[in-house]
Parts: structure tokens; C-alpha cells; sequence
């Protein structure tokens, strides 16, 4: 079988993508390694030590990676790319936090990893005493810190400290829906929620599962509280996502609204499952003054506490989230790329991967829809061009989001899905609220009132509504099941979250079997394009590939 992986020297692998043997082996690097780039024939990933850090705690080894590599490498694995996986792989483990007494104890694999850690002058100030050669005290409130500094210092700490037990939740899931219709827990959510609580061993009880949008990871926030059995907090996106997690939990649960409360800008409820957002988190009158709900933390004995869209976490959370270390921590999410960079804070703090599959693997087993992804390409007009010419980088970036060209393709598009239901989504408010009027559908922003947003996805559930123009807020969180079509009109410079999570909102199955349909409209020769290359980054990874049409010439076959 021909070969279609080359491994360079410098950490980078190369994957040619019309080759055969293409697809099994993209699934194995996006397990260990990291997509720079994607153009047609040739794909770029690095190997970081996190990403195989990442690797390594959910399950995989150096082993199974070189095996992988050597079945559909080109040419011979430079050996330092071989001894660097070895050794990348081998760190994690290597120091491991335990309890100890009224504190917390790092064991290194070796007195020289001791006393490199000690002295290192970063880290002593974190550090109480050398208990023995190989073992270092230091403060309960520092697990935390010291994890994350010593993630920095390039060894992933192997969290076996354990946890509080939180106030006892009763509670049995349901094996029919409250409306009727069976329910049940897909096998891969079981595997996930398994791989996080690991058997109620030490080893388990904090970590991310990455699952795509339309996957049903709530369903396995669920199974997580169910297996750990203790009060429990659950952080979300916005109030709109707040009320699907409560109404989701008392549709598959024996959990009643008396045991959910709603913590939020519109209510401050303490229950025995707590629902809060990370707008309310992170409120404060002034930039200067302390975050004023941080107290929800330590508001009532959790014993588990789930982190919704987990890539989304703002900086803030971080370090209260540093603090209660104790607390078993659950991330969910459809991508690991965060945009700020602080994906090793995401794994010294929430935890590591525990569990992912390939959005493709879900695909072929009808779990989420199959989608066509189109680019399609249209000009500025000869004003607009003008004006392009002589702006700022960030202005000619909203000049191009916003070219008018693109209201004709909407246009277009919406009349060849005429029977679809069609989401459109884009960044700037002039353009969506422009849209939703000139095509007599609602536009849903973040000033539209929560009661209205509700009304209006209710009426596109029940198809009482087709369209829907969305600003930002419909990135995330949205129970759209049968939205088929979205029509990207412009998006967040190069955000890969944003682009995944919004093909994610068209990928739950359709009752027919039909396909989902995403088009990402650009405009040609601008830094738009530049920047749609880079938001495609993380779904070919995921197997997707863009058809590029031309917005003169769209659809030159049947859809």
C-alpha cells in the first residue's frame, strides 16, 4: 500500500491527502499531534509535548504512536523524533501528587527529578520541605499552582491527591423520556463517562472529554453525576444553554426542577444541582473590583463540578478553579484549540484528556449527520474595494465581513434549501440585524431578550420557522435538531472553536437521513480569505474538506 506520512527532524509531519491510506492515518495524528495548516495535497502537523501529554493520559502509548508511524511513513522515522515521543510520552507519570497528612506530597521517579524540581526558583517558592529523596511537601491551596507550574517547567503532573466527597444526590436515569420515547446512553458515552470516573480510582474523577457538537455531551455530563453520585455545579455558556442542560437532566433523569437551580443573571439559586454561567462568574461592577460570585465555589459541598464548552472557560475561572482542586472536575467539549493559549492550563487544572473519537468514526456510525462543507468565494464591489484599499488591517477585515455581495449569495443559497431549515450566523450587528430584515426572519443577538430567543428557537423546532439570522450567541449551546443548512456570513478572524462549533449546530442526525449542509461565505483576495484558511484548520482535521465555489457560478450541480 502506498505511503503517504513523511516525519521530518523538526517535530513536523507531513500527510498527502490524495493518497490511499490517507484517512486512518489522519485519525492517528490527530490523536498525538497538533494541524498547522491545511492546503489541498499536503497537510502540516507539529508534535508538542502536549499534545502527546494529552495523548498519553487517555489511554495511548509511544508504542502504539511509533507503530502508527512507521506503517505509513514514507521514509525512515528520524530518531530524534522517535526518542523525543519516547521521552515526551515517558514524563507523563513521572511526578505524581498524593495526599499526605493535612497537605499534599509531589513523588518524583527519581532523586535527581527531586531536586531539580526543588531548586528550580520557580518553583520553591510553592514548596514546603523535602520529605525524603524523592518526595516534596507543599500546602493543600498550592495543588493547583504547582501543577500548573510545573507543566511549564515541562513535567505533567500525574494528579493522584484525591478528592472531597461532596454532599450525597440520589438520583436514577430514565430509560424513556418523560414525553415518551426510549432513551439510552450510546455506547461511546459510556466509554467517555467511564474514562473519566476510571472505576472511582484515583486516576479518575478530573479530565476533558472531546466529543463533536450534536454527540450528546450532556448526556455524558450525565452519566459522569450519576456514576459520582454528590451535589453537583455545572458551568455553561449562557442562560439559553443553562435552561437545556435543566430541561435535558429532568427529561433523562429522576432529578425534578425542586432539585436544579438557575444561577444566573436572572436568578441566584443554590440547589442540589446548580446551573451558573460564565457571564455571572465573571461579572463585576468594575474592572478593578473582585469577581463577585466566585463564592458559588465553596456556596455548598460539591462533589463534582462539569465545565460546559470547556474550551470556551474564561481566564478568570482558571484561578478559582485552582482552588478547589479537591473537587472532581469534568470538561466537555468538541475541540481542545483555545484561541488564548492556555490549553496546559486546561489540562493542569481541569484535567487531561480523558476521552475523544473522531468526528468522522461518528459520522460513519450515524450518530451525527454527514455534512457538505462549501467556501464560497465573492467579490468587493468597485466602493467597497476603494475603501479596502485605504483602511486599517482590522477595518478592511469588517469591510470584507461585510460585503454586500454577500446578501445576493444568501439569497441564492436560501432559495436552493427552500425546504430546509436554514441557520445563518455572522459577527457584526449591522450585518445580521440587516439581514434578518431585509429576509423577514427574527434576529437573535445578545440584546434579545431570553424569553424571545426561547419563543423563537420553540418555532423553529416545531417548523413553525425556517430561517433564523444569529449574531454570535448562536456559536454555541443551541438544541436546533433539525437545522440542516448554516450560512456562515462572517466570523471571528481565524477562531477554529468557532469555526467547528458552528458547523457543530447542522451535525445532529436528521430524521431522514439527510445530509447537513455548511457554507462559509468570503470574500476573495482579502484578509477574510487569509483568515478562513485558518478556521478550517481544526475540522480537516476532523476529515471535512471544503468545495471552493464561485459566488458567480453557485451550485453548478444539484445540491
Amino acid at each position: 500500500m502506498p505511503r503517504c506520512v513523511i516525519i521530518q527532524s523538526d517535530r513536523t509531519i507531513l500527510l498527502e491527502v490524495d493518497t490511499p491510506g490517507f484517512e486512518e492515518a489522519r485519525d492517528l495524528l490527530a490523536r498525538f499531534a497538533e494541524l498547522e495548516k491545511s492546503p489541498e495535497h499536503v497537510h502540516t502537523y507539529r508534535v508538542s509535548p502536549l499534545s502527546l501529554w494529552n495523548a498519553a493520559s487517555s489511554g495511548m502509548g509511544a508504542t502504539e504512536i511509533l507503530l502508527g508511524l512507521e506503517k505509513h511513513a514514507k521514509y525512515d522515522l528520524p530518531q530524534n523524533v522517535r526518542a523525543e515521543i519516547r521521552e515526551q510520552m515517558a514524563r507523563f507519570g513521572r511526578v505524581r501528587m498524593e495526599a499526605s497528612g493535612d497537605g499534599y506530597v509531589i513523588k518524583c521517579a527519581d532523586p535527581a527529578l527531586a531536586l531539580q524540581i526543588w531548586s528550580h526558583p520557580k518553583i520553591r517558592p510553592l514548596l514546603l520541605e523535602r520529605a525524603d529523596d524523592v518526595s516534596i511537601r507543599l500546602e493543600k491551596a498550592l495543588r493547583g499552582p504547582v501543577k500548573q507550574a510545573l507543566l511549564k517547567l515541562g513535567w505533567p503532573v500525574e494528579d493522584l491527591a484525591g478528592y472531597v466527597e461532596g454532599d450525597p444526590l440520589k438520583f436514577t436515569m430514565r430509560d424513556k423520556r418523560l414525553q415518551g420515547g426510549d432513551w439510552g446512553l450510546r455506547g461511546y458515552q459510556k466509554e467517555a463517562a467511564d474514562a473519566f470516573w476510571a472505576g472511582g480510582a484515583l486516576k479518575g474523577g478530573s479530565g476533558v472529554v472531546v466529543l463533536p457538537c450534536g454527540a450528546g455531551k450532556t448526556m455524558v455530563g450525565l452519566a459522569a453525576m450519576s456514576k459520582v453520585g454528590m451535589r453537583t455545579l455545572i458551568l455553561c455558556t449562557n442562560v439559553v444553554a443553562a435552561r437545556q442542560w435543566r430541561d435535558e437532566l429532568i427529561d433523562k433523569s429522576s432529578l425534578t426542577a425542586e432539585d436544579i437551580g438557575e444561577y444566573t443573571g436572572h436568578s441566584k439559586e443554590i440547589k442540589p444541582v446548580t446551573i451558573a454561567t460564565y457571564q455571572i462568574l465573571t461579572w463585576r461592577k468594575k474592572r478593578t473590583d473582585p469577581f463577585m460570585h466566585f463564592d458559588i465555589f465553596n456556596r455548598a459541598n460539591w462533589g463534582l463540578i462539569i465545565y460546559d464548552e470547556v474550551h470556551l472557560l474564561p481566564a478568570p475561572v482558571f484561578r478559582a478553579t485552582a482552588e478547589i482542586q479537591a473537587r472532581r472536575r469534568l470538561g466537555l467539549t468538541a475541540t481542545l484549540v483555545r484561541e488564548d493559549g492556555l490549553e496546559g492550563d486546561v489540562f493542569s487544572l481541569i484535567g487531561p484528556k480523558k476521552y475523544d473519537v473522531p468526528w468522522r468514526v461518528l459520522e460513519k456510525q450515524g450518530w451525527i449527520a454527514s455534512a457538505v462543507c462549501r467556501e464560497v468565494r465573492a467579490d468587493l464591489g468597485p466602493a467597497e474595494r476603494l475603501r479596502y484599499a485605504t483602511s486599517t488591517e482590522r477595518e478592511q477585515f469588517r469591510i470584507a465581513s461585510e460585503n454586500p455581495a454577500k446578501v445576493d449569495v444568501v439569497r441564492s443559497i436560501l432559495d436552493r434549501h427552500s425546504k430546509d431549515q436554514v441557520l445563518i450566523i455572522g459577527q457584526y450587528l449591522e450585518q445580521i440585524e440587516g439581514l434578518a430584515e431585509g429576509l423577514g426572519a427574527p434576529a437573535i443577538t445578545g440584546k434579545t431578550p431570553i424569553r424571545d430567543r426561547e419563543e423563537a428557537y420553540t418555532d423553529f423546532r416545531l417548523g413553525k420557522k425556517r430561517l433564523l439570522v444569529l449574531s454570535k450567541v448562536g456559536n454555541f449551546s443551541l438544541d436546533l435538531p433539525d437545522a440542516n443548512v448554516l450560512i456562515q456570513v462572517s466570523g471571528t478572524f481565524g477562531s477554529r472553536q468557532e469555526e467547528a462549533q458552528r458547523l457543530g449546530r447542522v451535525l445532529r442526525p436528521k430524521a431522514d437521513g439527510g445530509k447537513a449542509h455548511f457554507y462559509s461565505l468570503v470574500t476573495r483576495a482579502t484578509s477574510e480569505e487569509e483568515f478562513a484558511q485558518k478556521r478550517q484548520l481544526f475540522l480537516t482535521e476532523q476529515g471535512y474538506r471544503y468545495e471552493v465555489l464561485d459566488a458567480l457560478t453557485l451550485l453548478p450541480r444539484e445540491v
